[in-house]
Parts: structure tokens; sequence; C-alpha cells
């Protein structure tokens, strides 16, 4: 009772500073900073997008059974449990202040929350300890107190977090007001034919609701469009620049139909989605900042990009300014970014896995080298450069399927982002390699569908796929994982026709 009215304290206190300065949240965060890299693999394997509700569930237990042993302690020892409570609330806050963007002020809520729990571990244990001749008595206080500290603790919870909403509702309402400028540099128009008619394959340009999210914010960012800021410095920057929301607004903007995938997808994985992105072309920015490639005597060769929470993204100078559309976005889909896809502006790089190119809430960019300065993931283990690899998935029929026997359509996408698909083929069991249909192709930065006949015969089948690139390069057979630059192998299902 005393642990959990101490979180719903520290929650209500956190509502007055900041969400992020909750201890679980804060906790949470360093957990995450300081999980290896096979660990935070197996999470999202393991949990997909829910891995951030499982740790913090997590959290929350290993809390409750810390809380019990406590009160075990302080019932022999009176004191040293709500001692106990105290030195958990100081790791809480000593976590909080160690958080990007955060001030001696997010120390407050975990250390109020301890100091009010360790109160009430003392209270309660006292009430047990009291009136040995009368326990009736003695336990009627108790359940009285320890219902009042539930009900109080359940309150405190309810209305940090009524607060919290309210602290977001100026970014929120920011959102709100974007009206998304007419594009100078439309998209081109889709061709016919890149969406297939087949039940199982999903849209080719994904909803938003449906796009998939992996970062490490247990809070999603809510940042108000009109006090944000770009800053643009560092090595090679002529003239240091700042932007603010409306300042991009007013540049020449640009609406490309962009893939973009995580290097955390598996083989056959959900981590990829097509939207159409809408913004300003980012080697614009860095040239008016009198930035110049390597290629033509730049000092610099990684572009750092920091995001409100504090995530580091490195991409290659080059690849930014070779001439691919390199945005910074606001919007997705015609409609102003999603919070949880970084609204107000985030960065896309077509042709890089996402940890080393697509920087959500970026707030900075710094011009550095691979040699000076690690980013967040490159410190964790992973490749500093990562250009995503040829590959392909089967959408349909699903795994483990039971199908009739007759014509099967087997379809799914591809994809090769800077070097687009030319062949996608089928393979039976151990049989011959059968292209499939290609559907139309909306460009080498997008991925593409494909289709195939499939004459099933009853028993138990095998169908594997792999893809050909526009560089003539097949998808190689060698399964390699995730680590460190994105994994290898052919996507292969097992059905069974009856």
């Amino acid at each position: 009772m005393a642990g959990f009215a101490a979180l719903g304290v520290a929650e209500l206190a956190a509502a007055a500073v900041r969400p992020e300065a909750g201890p679980v949240t804060a906790v949470g965060g360093a957990v995450i900073d300081l999980t290896p890299a096979p660990v935070k693999e197996w999470a999202i394997r393991t949990f997909g997008e829910s891995d951030k509700t499982v740790l913090q569930i997590g959290i929350v237990l290993v809390l409750a059974v810390v809380a019990l042993l406590l009160g075990r302690w302080e019932l022999g020892r009176r004191g040293a449990g709500a001692a106990g409570m105290l030195v958990f609330g100081a790791v809480g806050a000593t976590a909080a202040v160690s958080r990007p963007g955060a001030s001696a002020a997010d120390a407050l809520p975990s250390l109020i929350g301890a100091a009010a729990g360790a109160a009430l571990l003392y209270r309660l244990v006292s009430l047990v300890l009291a009136a040995p001749g009368a326990p009736a008595a003695a336990r009627r206080r108790f359940l009285l107190v320890a219902g009042g500290t539930a009900v109080g603790a359940a309150v405190a919870v309810v209305i940090g977090r009524a607060l919290g909403a309210t602290r977001s509702r100026d970014a929120e309402a920011s959102r709100a007001a974007v009206r998304l400028p007419r594009p100078e540099d439309p998209a081109p128009p889709r061709p016919r034919g890149v969406q297939l008619a087949v039940p199982g394959v999903g849209p080719f340009i994904t909803p938003n609701n449906d796009f998939y999210r992996v970062d490490t914010a247990l809070v999603v960012p809510k940042v108000d469009a009109t006090r944000w800021r770009l800053r643009v410095q560092g090595l090679g920057v002529a003239k240091e620049l700042t932007f603010t929301f409306d300042d991009l607004l007013a540049r020449p903007v640009v609406e490309r139909d962009l893939t973009l995938n995580c290097v955390s997808n598996e083989v056959g994985g959900p981590y990829i989605g097509t939207a159409r992105w809408t913004g300003v072309r980012l080697a614009d920015l860095l040239r008016e900042a009198g930035v110049r490639p390597p290629s033509r005597g730049g000092p610099a060769d990684q572009l750092v990009a920091r995001s409100v929470d504090g995530m580091t993204i490195g991409t290659p100078v080059a690849d930014v300014m070779d001439g691919r559309d390199a945005l910074l976005a606001f919007g997705m889909n015609g409609e102003p970014l999603p919070f949880e896809h970084g609204f107000p502006v985030r960065m896309l790089v077509p042709g890089l896995y996402g940890y080393v190119s697509a920087c959500k809430w970026i707030e900075e960019i710094e011009l550095t080298t691979f040699d000076a300065y690690d980013a967040y993931w490159a410190r964790n283990g992973w490749a500093a450069k990562a250009p995503v690899k040829t590959q392909s998935r089967i959408d349909t029929p699903r795994g483990a399927s039971r199908l009739r026997a007759g014509t099967v359509a087997v379809a799914g996408v591809a994809w090769a982002q800077r070097r687009g698909i030319v062949r996608v083929e089928v393979r039976v069991d151990d049989g011959p390699w059968q292209q499939a249909e290609l559907a139309a192709s909306d460009g080498p930065d997008t991925w593409r569908q494909w289709y195939l006949r499939w004459s099933a015969t009853p028993g138990d089948h095998t169908l594997a796929v792999r893809a050909t690139d526009g560089s003539g390069v097949t998808q190689t057979a060698r399964r390699v994982g995730t680590m460190p630059d994105g994994a290898t192998g052919r996507h292969e299902i097992r059905v069974t026709v009856e």
C-alpha cells in the first residue's frame, strides 16, 4: 500500500514538473539506455510495439516486490523499511535528473513520492504492532488507514494523468492549427497498378494509424510547434542557422512517397511501411549553412540529428547531399505528423535504415565526423552506416495456413530503396524458382508488390521468395540476424494444402 501510494504521489508531482520526471518513466528510460543491444532486440521481437508497456509493467511489479520486502524489513526493524523506501526514491531522482532535457526539479517527484511512502509505511506498521491487547481494534484502524491509502493513491494517479494531459494541450492545439502548404514539388502521380487486388496484401500506402513505431521514448514527446526550434551547427558550418516551424512551412515544399523500414525488422517482419511525406529538402538547409559534402572538401562526414528526448541519430553527410530526397518532414499522408511519428518535424533519408536516418522530434543538427562521435545506436553495438538491404516478404498465404487444393494467390512486397526491385521469384519446396508478376513501380524508393498463381497440390509445402534489385543483385539466402546492420535471408513459410 505504501509503495503504490508513493508512486501515486510521485505521478501527481510529475504533472507539476513534466511527465518524463515520473519515476517509472525516468527509471524506464535509464533501463532502456543501459540494456545491452541483444536484449533490446529480443524485447522488440518478443513484444513488438508493446515492448515499452511491458517494460513499465515490469518496473511496477519489481517495485511491488521491493515494497513487500521493505514492509517485512520494517516489521522486524523499525525505520529500516522506511529508510529503504527513501533510498529507492533517491535512485528514481538520480535517474530523472540524468534524462535528456532534465533539470534539478525532475528529482522532486521521486523524492516527494518516496517521503510520502516512507511515512505511510512507518504509520501502517505502527498500526500493525500497536495495541497488542486489542487486536481487533488495531486491525480496524489498520484497514481504515490502508483503505484510505489505496483510494488516495488511485486518486493521485488519476489527477496526475489528467494534469499531464492538460500540459499537452498547447502541443495538441499547435498541431491542430497546422495547415500543410501546397507542395511546389509534388509527388509524381502513382502509376496505375501499384496496388494489387489480392486479398491479404496490404495497401501500398500505409495508413498513419497502422504505420510501425520503434523508438526508445516511454512517453511520446508532445512538442508545441509554435515554440519549436531547429539549430544547425558544427564542423564545416560557415553560418549557424536556427529555424522555426513557420520558417520551414514558408520554404519550397517537397512531397514524396518513401518506404521506411527499421533495422530491427527480421526477415519477413512487420517493421516497414510506405507513406507520402511532406517537407523540405535537408540538403538545401545544409548548403545555406555553408556545408559541403566530403566529396567537395567538406570536413564533416557525419550529420548527428538530436531529438527532444535526447536520441542521437548519425547519418553520412554524403548520403544526405547526393541528390536523393532527404527530407525534414512535417506531413504524413496529407496531415501533420502524428505525435508518435515525430511531430512537429522528423528527418528521413531514403535508402538508409531508420536508426541512421529517421530522427523523430528533431531539434538540432550537428555536423561532425564518425571518428569523433558515436551516435546512440553506434554506442550500443550497431553499425555506424547502414544502407537498406534487398528484401522480400510473403504476405499471403500466412504461415501455417490450411489451404484448399487448386489455384492459390501467393503475394507480398519487396524493397531495395535507392535501387528498386526488378524481379521477384517464388519457389515451392525444392522446385525451380518461378518468376512472379510485379505490380507497377512507384520509383526506386518505395516497395513493390508482387503476385504468383500457384497450382497447389495436397500436402505440406514450403514457400520461399527472393527479390532482385535494380543493380542486378539477388537477395542472399544466408540468414543473418538484425545486428549490426540489418537482417538477410529469404522469407519462407510452411502451409498445408487439403
